[in-house]
């Protein structure tokens, strides 16, 4: 729900900004204290490290903002301070979990950058010190200068490649050979948002590790600790169970903008056109882009949830009076399809409009009232 124009999203904004592994204003995933909801991957993870059968290349999968470059930087501390079993008699018993003291030199080197055994590998600058749009095969020859370099200590080496479908094609074979013959004690964690962008063949020479959206009390603290406390329960239906998606609403006032939207349509089959401008007014001008790219996103998530209400029923409530709104906006399937047919045509109306630029107000006072004159025909 969240593509637009580039394929990355509104939240692509961000990545001029500040590494694209991080959220402005939440922590670093190598600073992230704890992991919620992945029990499943990090239990996968250590038993196939209790057996005896880890393999060399790791593909993190899920949607956006659920936690993967987290665990992705929490196996890397792992692999990194765990000292390999050498069979003799005094050595440690299994490890029963992946986590690391905040107080071990690994970790303490990893959260400074400084620790040898790893390699970052994302999107580099271009010559205006742009992020690039992909991984590029400059980039990824770091990856055999690394391989080619001594382990600290001959323990292990840990390659994270964030995000893995970024790649370029000449950037993904050049994996492609790191992952058919890896260098002993090299592992390669590869964080993937599209898997199915990959190379079939680097997707086979990967075990894979999904994730999922949380939900609940596991989202609730996750968003606590990327430093969002308000809004929890909104946020958990808006972001689809993405804490990312989630922190980047919150820092844009998402649930506030999904709470004018339901107020608009409250008095339906009329509209409250005094707040419906006030909201169009507010993306108006170059500065508040992003924030009317906020909007457009949620109108779609609005028009989505109202047809899929037609059909199953209201979801869960985002905001207060949500359900009621969409029981009386689509009381049957015919409702659903029409807003599902209209869903549409506004977001190609509203692509059009940001293209060409027109006014920003116009647009949403357009959907607006497109929305208004379908919603009439079922009240």
């Amino acid at each position: 729900m969240w593509q637009r124009n580039s394929g990355r999203g509104w939240m692509a904004d961000l990545d001029d900004i500040q590494p694209p592994d991080q959220l402005e204003g939440a922590p670093h995933p190598r600073e992230t204290a704890r992991l919620f909801g992945q029990e499943q991957a990090e239990a996968a993870f250590l038993h196939a490290y209790n057996s005896g059968r880890l393999h060399h290349g790791w593909l993190i999968s899920g949607p956006r903002g659920v936690g993967k470059a987290t665990l992705a930087w929490k196996l890397a501390r792992f692999l990194l301070a765990t000292p390999p079993d050498d069979g003799g008699m005094f050595a440690a018993p299994p490890p029963e979990s992946l986590d690391i003291p905040e107080d071990h030199p690994v970790a303490r080197r990893l959260r400074a950058g400084a620790d040898g055994g790893l390699l970052v590998i994302r999107r580099g600058l271009d010559e205006k010190g742009k992020l690039q749009r992909d991984i590029t095969v400059g980039v990824m020859r770091k990856l055999h200068g690394f391989f080619g370099l001594s382990a600290p200590d001959g323990g292990r080496r840990v390659v994270i490649i964030d995000a893995a479908d970024e790649m370029n094609a000449n950037a993904a074979n050049a994996l492609l050979k790191a992952l058919e013959e890896p260098p002993e004690k090299a592992f390669l964690l590869l964080v993937a948002h599209q898997p199915s962008r990959l190379l079939p063949t680097i997707r086979s020479r990967c075990r894979d590790l999904r994730l999922m959206p949380l939900a609940g009390a596991d989202f609730a603290g996750a968003l606590e600790q990327a430093g969002v406390v308000e809004n929890s329960a909104a946020l958990a239906q808006l972001s689809g169970g993405s804490v990312g998606a989630a922190v980047t609403l919150a820092q844009g006032g998402g649930a506030e903008i999904y709470a004018a939207l339901v107020q608009i349509f409250a008095g339906a089959p009329r509209v409250d056109r005094a707040l419906a401008l006030k909201l169009a007014e507010s993306v108006a001008g170059k500065a508040n882009d992003t924030r009317f790219a906020m909007l457009l996103a949620l109108y779609d998530l609005f028009m989505a949830r109202l047809a899929r209400a037609g059909i199953s029923g209201p979801p869960p409530e985002a905001v207060p009076g949500e359900a009621a709104l969409f029981a009386r906006l689509a009381p049957h399937d015919a409702a659903a399809r029409a807003y599902a047919a209209l869903a549409q045509d506004l977001g190609a109306r509203a692509r059009h409009g940001r293209a060409v630029n027109l006014d920003p107000a116009a647009v949403v006072l357009d959907m607006v009232l497109q929305t208004e004159r379908e919603a009439r025909r079922f009240l």
